[in-house]
């Protein structure tokens, strides 16, 4: 069925105000006998799920209250021992790609970072060797030998790291070990380690826990296959005044230790790498300061609560456990800007709750993730106290549609009207309907800009500062203005974007005609291109350069089907339309064709470009018919020009950003402007649910 394009009205606050005013309810969250809650939520920051890829082979983390490293158990947490506040390295210890050792620690960095370069996750350890100190570059985190293997040859393909290799050869490390001894201290371990290291073994300090006593032994060699673990054995029977050895327990917990240069990458600083054998172990980090803990690989953020690292699906799981009202006040900051009234504030805090309910353990051994795949989570550094007190004043509220939690999607800007469900994702869901949506305030304040010709002929836009109207006009009663200043750029976009080719440079005193005005590219209103037929072909994946793009809309004025050169461009849901050259801001946007146009010629006869071959002729406003240019325009009966290309061109004229579907942000801050409370904003954009609570 198709849908017509509904009449874009916008929509002002006195206008809404009235409209939703019929239906005004005063209902407060009501006391639920028995409503969902979570004591403490678990956030996936490094994780390999189904939903979710986002992998590390270390993790380095910071207390500045001292952190604690133990193992949890079904049971309980057992404390194994207080790193203090220096900083600790977190690792698996499996397979990975060695792909270097040597004394020389700037050619062991210089191999690191380009393997950072490449996309890879490499570290730079030491140990003692032979009587020597040599540094090993390791790269990635692998469950198995053949996928290191194959990491290795993809590496050593590339021309600088082959270079880098000279004469040596990579090869695979493995988690196959000797272990032997008992030693009160890791001096002690170390020493032992240094011994085997001698005879140019890789040996290692590690550390166990029995009976909750902490125990050290070494471990020595890193197999990645039976035959090499037996090689180890043959070379370490050799080392006299040694501990006996016997093959490493990988059942149970033990923590290997590493000298790790990564982070500082420095010879003279190192850090402690901690490594946990992949299988059921899970590490568990925590403090008991309000501090929180760093996390130096996500952007040096510090989070409150303790974390968990483990093995997930053959990878490094690095997962933050925390209150889950206390996850909410970075969360709810983080989503909507907190100098925002508080019943905008508190309406996304209910959402934000009801979201992460409705989640339940998405990403397997997490319920979210700290991205926007969930909703974005910046730790402490984001709190702030109005939003603190959002969350503090609606703890507990959720919103419920036949008594579950809801999924409270929510979108910045929904462009003066939210989208249906089936707009988007192409299914009905009964309490995400479309409904008008107070967004405007996201233009306040902002400058219009003109759309203006320039004496070569072709347009673009100059912000209305650096421009003042002449009072002329030309022979078909276009407004001339002049620029203001010198240099004025003309932009493609209604904004300043240097990422954007400028169409021009004018100097001061330039005429320019004006054919239109908008205002500022922003969360509400926006344009995008021009584009060629060739960036349209390459976005949409058409066998052919884009002439003529057509689109279809919903009860929203979203876009529910395109077609590309009269046939319909296939997507998976209409969400997917968002996609087009790079990334619009929403679907709900209108397409400006410069070159199409219907032309009527002798006899009435009409003929429709681009798909009409021949030359096109214009005529001025002198009445002089001449070839057309590559930039002309069209003036219609009601005065109003219009921009056209000879050759196909494409703008995009959009509204809102986001899906649209369910809570606008913006919209929430219009209603709480206009008045009206959590509990109302959140049953305007919500159909038919009940907010229930403390």
């Amino acid at each position: 069925m198709k849908h017509r394009l509904k009449k874009r009205t916008a929509i002002s606050a006195l206008t809404l105000a009235m409209a939703v005013s019929v239906s005004i309810w005063s209902e407060k969250p009501s006391e639920g006998a028995s409503i969902p809650k979570l004591d403490t939520i678990r956030v996936a920051l490094y994780i390999d799920s189904a939903k979710y890829h986002y992998n590390t082979a270390a993790a380095t983390f910071t207390a500045a209250g001292g952190l604690k490293i133990g193992i949890r158990t079904p049971a309980a947490v057992e404390q194994w021992f207080n790193a203090g506040t220096n900083a600790v390295r977190i690792a698996v210890d499996d397979y990975k790609a060695k792909m270097i050792e040597t004394t020389d620690f700037s050619a062991a960095l210089t191999m690191q970072k380009r393997l950072q370069a490449l996309g890879g996750s490499a570290v730079v350890t030491s140990q003692s060797k032979s009587g020597k100190l040599v540094y090993i570059v390791s790269e990635g985190s692998y469950s198995t030998a053949s996928i290191a293997k194959a990491a290795m040859d993809k590496w050593s393909k590339d021309a600088n790291v082959a270079s880098l290799l000279g004469s040596a050869k990579p090869g695979v490390s493995g988690p196959l070990r000797l272990e032997g001894g008992s030693y009160a201290s890791e001096d002690a371990a170390r020493n032992a380690a240094k011994t085997f290291g001698a005879a140019g073994l890789d040996a290692y300090p590690a550390v166990r826990s029995a009976a909750g006593n902490r125990t050290y032994s070494v471990m020595v060699g890193s197999a990645a296959d039976a035959t090499a673990l037996n090689n180890v054995k043959s070379l370490a029977a050799k080392v006299s005044g040694a501990p006996a050895l016997r093959e490493a327990d990988a059942a149970t917990p033990y923590l290997l230790l590493r000298d790790d240069h990564t982070v500082t990458a420095t010879a003279q600083s190192k850090q402690v790498s901690y490594s946990f054998p992949a299988g059921s172990t899970k590490l568990w980090l925590s403090t008991d300061a309000a501090q929180g803990i760093k996390l130096s690989e996500r952007s040096s953020r510090t989070y409150r609560g303790a974390f968990e690292a483990s093995v997930y699906n053959g990878k490094l799981a690095i997962v933050n456990e925390l209150p889950f009202e206390q996850y909410l006040y970075s969360v709810v900051p983080s989503e909507m800007p907190s100098s925002w009234p508080a019943e905008a504030l508190k309406s996304q805090a209910v959402a934000a709750r009801t979201y992460a309910l409705y989640q339940g353990l998405a990403f397997g051994i997490a319920h979210v993730n700290d991205t926007e795949l969930s909703q974005m989570y910046t730790g402490i550094a984001g709190e702030k106290a109005s939003t603190t007190s959002a969350v503090n004043d609606t703890a507990g509220v959720i919103a419920l549609y036949n008594g579950k939690p809801i999924e409270t999607l929510f979108s910045s800007n929904a462009g003066g009207q939210t989208a249906d469900a089936t707009e988007i994702w192409g299914n009905a869901v009964p309490y995400l309907k479309s409904v008008p949506s107070p967004d405007q305030s996201a233009a306040k304040g902002l400058k219009n800009w003109y759309r203006v010709v320039l004496p070569t002929g072709e347009s673009g836009f100059v912000r209305e500062d650096l421009l003042s109207d002449t009072g002329k006009v030309n022979p078909v009663g276009a407004r001339i203005f002049a620029t203001s200043a010198e240099g004025v750029n003309v932009r493609q976009t209604p904004i300043v974007n240097e990422a954007l080719a400028s169409v021009g440079k004018l100097p001061k005193g330039t005429n320019v005609v004006v054919i239109d005005s908008v205002v500022e590219s922003n969360n509400m209103n926006w344009v995008a291109g021009p584009f060629t037929p060739e960036a349209l072909q390459k976005s949409t994946g058409n066998a052919s350069p884009v002439k003529t793009l057509d689109a279809e809309y919903g009860e929203s004025g979203r876009v529910i089907q395109m077609s590309v050169n009269g046939k319909p461009l296939s997507v998976k849901t209409p969400i997917s339309y968002r996609t087009l050259m790079g990334g619009l801001l929403s679907t709900r946007f209108t397409i400006d064709e410069t070159a199409r146009t219907t032309m009527l010629g002798a006899d009435e006869a009409k003929a429709e470009r681009p798909g009409s071959s021949g030359t096109l002729y214009v005529r001025g406003a002198d009445g002089a018919s001449k070839p057309a240019s590559a930039n002309y325009y069209i003036m219609n009966g009601s005065g109003e020009v219009r921009a056209a290309t000879r050759d196909p061109q494409f703008r995009f004229y959009g509204y809102g950003n986001g899906h649209g579907v369910g809570l606008s942000q913006y919209g929430a801050l219009g209603l709480a402007q206009l008045g009206y409370d959590y509990a109302y904003i959140l049953q305007y954009y919500y159909k038919d649910i009940t907010i229930e609570g403390k």
